[in-house]
Formats: C-alpha cells, sequence, structure tokens
C-alpha cells in the first residue's frame, strides 16, 4: 500500500466512521476500487481505526472525564452515588455494549466473510440509506436515554456490523425511532461506541502482533493513522451540527447513490 493509498482510505475511514454512510462498508468497496496490498489489511486496520477512536476520545474529553470521576466515586460509595446521572449514564453504556460484544465474539469470522463481498456491502449501503430517510419522520423529540432503550440501541450497533450498514446511522436512527432528543442521541452513540472500538482494536492488534508489521509499512500506516484522526474530528465534529438542524436524513441520498453505484461497478 503506498502513501497516497493510505491517505485516501485513512481520510475515508475517518470521515465515514462518524457520518452515517458506513466506514465498513466504504473501505470495502475502497479497496476493490484503489486495489492495495491485502497482508497489510489487518495492520492498516489497526491503526485506522485507533485514530478515529483518539478522535472521539478527544471531542469528548470533558464528558469522559465527568464519567469516569463519578465512576470512581460510585466504587468508592456505591449507595450514595447510585441515583447518580453520570452514574446511570455509565450503566446506559455497559447494556449497550452488551450485544455487539455477544455477536462480536460469535459471528465474527461469518462478518469478515460477509465483508469480503462488495455486492453485499453495496446492497447494505442501500437499506442504510432507508433507515437514515425514515428519520425524517421523527420530527424534534425530546427524550432521554434508559436502560431499555439502551439496551435498544445496543442491538441496533450490533446490527451495524454488518459490512454497509452505518453504526452511526444505526444508533442515532434508533435513538431518534425511541423519541431521544438529537443532541442526546448523538452524544451516547459515540460514547457507547468507546468501549467497542477500543476492543475490536485490541483484538486485531492481537492479530497484528502475530502477523508483525515491516518497516517498510510504517509510514503508510502513520499517515493513515493521522489522515483517519484529523478527518474523524471534523467528521464528527460537522455530524452534530447537522444533526441538530435536522439534516440527519439527507445522508439517505448519498448512501443510496454510492450503493447504486457499486452494484452496477461489481455486477456489469
Amino acid at each position: 500500500m503506498d502513501i497516497l493509498q493510505s491517505f485516501l482510505l485513512g481520510l475515508l475511514q475517518g470521515i465515514t466512521e462518524f457520518l452515517p454512510i458506513s466506514s465498513s462498508g466504504h473501505l470495502a468497496l475502497g479497496r476493490y476500487i484503489l486495489g492495495g496490498d491485502s497482508e497489510m489489511g489487518i495492520s492498516f486496520e489497526v491503526v485506522v481505526h485507533f485514530g478515529t477512536l483518539c478522535s472521539i476520545v478527544i471531542y469528548y474529553k470533558k464528558e469522559l472525564y465527568d464519567l469516569i470521576q463519578a465512576g470512581v466515586s460510585f466504587l468508592k460509595s456505591p449507595a450514595a452515588k447510585k441515583e447518580d446521572p453520570q452514574v446511570k449514564m455509565i450503566g446506559f453504556i455497559l447494556v449497550s455494549m452488551i450485544p455487539a460484544f455477544l455477536v462480536g465474539f460469535t459471528l465474527k469470522d461469518q462478518v469478515e466473510e460477509v465483508f469480503s463481498n462488495p455486492i453485499l456491502v453495496s446492497g447494505m449501503l442501500i437499506v442504510t440509506g432507508i433507515i437514515l430517510f425514515l428519520t425524517k419522520f421523527t420530527g424534534n423529540p425530546s427524550g432521554k436515554v434508559t436502560l431499555g432503550k439502551g439496551l435498544l440501541i445496543g442491538l441496533a450497533q450490533a446490527f451495524a456490523m454488518i459490512p454497509g450498514i452505518s453504526r452511526s446511522g444505526s444508533t442515532i436512527s434508533a435513538s431518534l425511532y425511541l423519541g431521544i432528543s438529537r443532541e442526546e442521541a448523538a452524544n451516547f452513540s459515540f460514547l457507547m461506541v468507546i468501549p467497542v472500538i477500543a476492543g475490536a482494536t485490541i483484538l486485531q492488534l492481537i492479530e497484528l502482533v502475530e502477523v508483525g508489521v515491516s518497516s517498510e509499512q510504517i509510514t503508510s500506516l502513520l499517515v493513515g493513522f493521522f489522515t483517519s484522526f484529523i478527518s474523524g474530528y471534523y467528521a464528527l465534529k460537522y455530524l452534530i451540527i447537522i444533526l441538530k438542524r435536522q439534516g440527519f436524513h439527507y445522508f439517505a441520498y448519498y448512501c443510496w447513490l454510492i450503493g447504486g453505484f457499486g452494484l452496477i461497478y461489481f455486477l456489469v
């Protein structure tokens, strides 16, 4: 994988990880169209996912600090802190992780097999478009996350392990369907993905240690990391602005366009 391919795929990962247009789907199609070294696949996925993880952590550093403080206080005095809103949010995030981890550990090989099929990926991008478009009819909800809603949003996140199904698109859309306010839907969607991305990165890192990285690959990996980190930060920032302005459903047209292009490109 050369520098230009690393830059383009890192940019693709950073932008699509947070915009509701499926990073896994775009990376899969991008690899087929741009090419690339298949032996470097695991290494590259580790660094670009770590890049986007860093961008979430930086963007939500204050919220994460508050959650960590609340968690520590709860461990010291559970009875006194059990009604703390931050402690409840930690519980909601933990519950939301359950479906994704169950699916990740039991269906990992099957998901990777699906990931290699660009036609199916293109079809799932069209499904993502439908999911996004339906948010047009949710209005401007004002509800909050609850334990039950957190679990349902977690199921949407697990569903998004199918390549071409957007994780942020699924979780934010599910939140809006459940009557959660737009700002809280975005914040919960991105806070709940931090442990999931971190867990997936650790699993990929274990595979990377077994495969190893050559010195020739280091420059390309660094380019991929910094590109995904910077582009991911700004994609996250502007998505939240768009969501507040009730423009979330407009991403459906893009998903339909790319999905349709993929179907034509790989079928014809």
